[in-house]
């Protein structure tokens, strides 16, 4: 016998701000991505298409206060944390008006008053530092939860293990979420793992793991919800590894040569996040197709005015070149 899926509770004003969160995000990196062919962004530039589902789900699971912090695929973590299209779009074109005033550019940017701490360039060194803030949390006493995303690849970075094992002897309340999207840079986890069950990794420190559909911000939430719980009680970490996909390349660089276009194709037709909660919608009888064109159309019309800003605002002074450099003590 056939196993029934399991259904998750939701109401019509969670799967719509869910929806809207998610397509936000997919709106901004089609922008993204298009700015970046005309040169307004330049440099590197990792677009979050298809992995919406993850860090929607997971914000939507955490308390005010709760941080979160991952690599430099993070244009999606910002927008889900709540910092402003136009601040995140003008800081990718390296303008005045960015969260990191345009030093920091696509990998390099945060926001201490939502509680995203970065955007890092090097693969893996968010996970130690995720730790780190949970640290701070313990030794606060503040009940906060700190969450720390990584990919498949940075999965076998040794200091991912060295976190793990500090987070657990600590008891310190960490979420470790792993966004597989099943090919690192361009090798497939098959070629790159030997243990491609990545929520298995932290078995070896008592790190408990689950594996999630990453495609389904339900199941994603639901989980999360019971992760941060777990963690909050004191009981230390858990590894959350959603299973996810992206659609583009590792970067706009990337041509993606090493998948077939059918394969992508079936997940965008079988398996697209934004998708299954529009049909969600659309069965519950929440909302009819006018309902959400008029939703695209305003969240497109928030995108649109966020690369207006970014074009418009001005690149940094010659001299704040040195500025941010060195804390004076």
């Amino acid at each position: 016998m056939a196993k029934k899926a399991k259904t998750y509770k939701t109401s019509k004003t969670d799967l719509l701000k869910l929806y809207k969160n998610m397509l936000l995000i997919r709106r901004f990196e089609e922008k993204a991505g298009q700015l970046y062919g005309m040169g307004i962004v330049a440099g590197v530039c990792h677009l979050y298409i298809g992995q919406e589902a993850v860090v929607v789900g997971i914000r939507d699971a955490l308390d005010d206060g709760d941080q979160m912090i991952t690599s430099y695929r993070d244009h999606g973590h910002m927008l889900a944390c709540g910092m402003t299209p136009n601040g995140v779009m003008a800081e990718l074109a390296g303008r005045s008006g960015g969260y990191s005033r345009g030093k920091g550019g696509s990998m390099h940017m945060f926001s201490v008053e939502k509680k995203f701490y970065g955007g890092h360039g090097i693969v893996g060194a968010q996970v130690p530092i995720g730790a780190g803030l949970g640290l701070a949390n313990k030794l606060l006493g503040n009940g906060h939860v700190s969450t720390v995303f990584f990919g498949d690849g940075a999965a076998n970075q040794g200091q991912v293990y060295e976190a793990l094992n500090m987070a657990m002897l600590w008891k310190l309340p960490t979420l470790f979420v792993i966004e597989n999207n099943q090919y690192a840079m361009g090798t497939s986890i098959e070629r790159a793992s030997a243990q491609t069950e990545l929520y298995k990794r932290g078995e070896s420190f008592g790190v408990a793991g689950i594996q999630v559909d990453g495609m389904n911000v339900l199941a994603v939430r639901d989980a999360a919800k019971k992760a941060a719980k777990h963690a909050r009680s004191g009981k230390g970490p858990l590894i959350l590894e959603m299973m996810t996909y992206r659609y583009r390349g590792h970067s706009m660089s990337d041509p993606a040569k090493y998948r077939t276009r059918e394969e992508v194709n079936e997940v965008r037709e079988d398996n697209d996040p934004i998708d299954m909660v529009k049909a969600h919608l659309l069965k519950e009888k929440w909302a009819d197709l006018d309902d959400l064109k008029t939703i695209d159309k305003e969240i497109k019309a928030v995108v649109n005015d966020a690369a207006e800003f970014a074009k418009s605002s001005p690149e940094p002074d010659p001299s704040e070149l040195y500025t941010d450099v060195l804390l004076e003590a």
